[in-house]
């Protein structure tokens, strides 16, 4: 993909080669992160934090932005989301004092505070690998003390594939995360 990007900004007219480097100066600029929840925004706020219609007690635990736009594009969550910057990997470096941990902490004791509505539920959407796994084993740790719900989302066979492509590993956790039909 770098390379194909090269050799179209190589072909490519002057004045549009300037126009986009204008433009990634001033994205550069003016997004930053989130000073709530940790997700891209213009403002000090997101977009999703500044919505009084979404739902305060409710966070989704997420590594990346781009894993709220995924369950964003879904439209079934109604809640609030606080964004890590990635997994735990002690081979990569990387620690729980490189993550946003302490800050979701920190929200999580500010909502206990008198007159701001309680966190009753944290639910844990890091990505099912050995990362994202031991990031939401060493969360629901940290916050199951709080006595707030620590949820994670499921996990099992995406639809439109066969099961006998599944690995084992998938198998038995998509067993695990049955539910009855309604």
């Amino acid at each position: 993909s770098a390379q194909r990007i090269a050799f179209h900004l190589l072909a490519a007219d002057p004045a549009d080669v300037r126009r986009l480097v204008h433009t990634l100066t001033e994205v550069k600029e003016r997004v930053r992160f989130c000073a709530v929840c940790g997700n891209v925004a213009e403002e000090d706020e997101c977009r999703i934090c500044r919505d009084p219609r979404r739902d305060l007690t409710v966070i989704c635990v997420v590594e990346e932005s781009k894993d709220v736009v995924a369950i964003e594009k879904t439209r079934e969550f109604r809640g609030r989301y606080h964004v890590l910057g990635g997994a735990l990997s002690p081979l990569d470096g990387t620690t729980p004092d490189q993550l946003r941990i302490r800050e979701l902490l920190e929200r999580m004791r500010a909502s206990g505070d008198s007159g701001a509505t309680p966190i009753t539920e944290i639910i844990l959407a890091t990505n099912p690998n050995v990362t994202g796994e031991a990031t939401a084993l060493y969360l629901s740790r940290l916050l199951a003390p709080l006595g707030v719900r620590v949820t994670r989302i499921a996990r099992g066979v995406p639809m439109g594939s066969d099961l006998e492509y599944s690995d084992q590993v998938t198998l038995a956790r998509a067993l695990e995360g049955r539910r009855e039909l309604e």
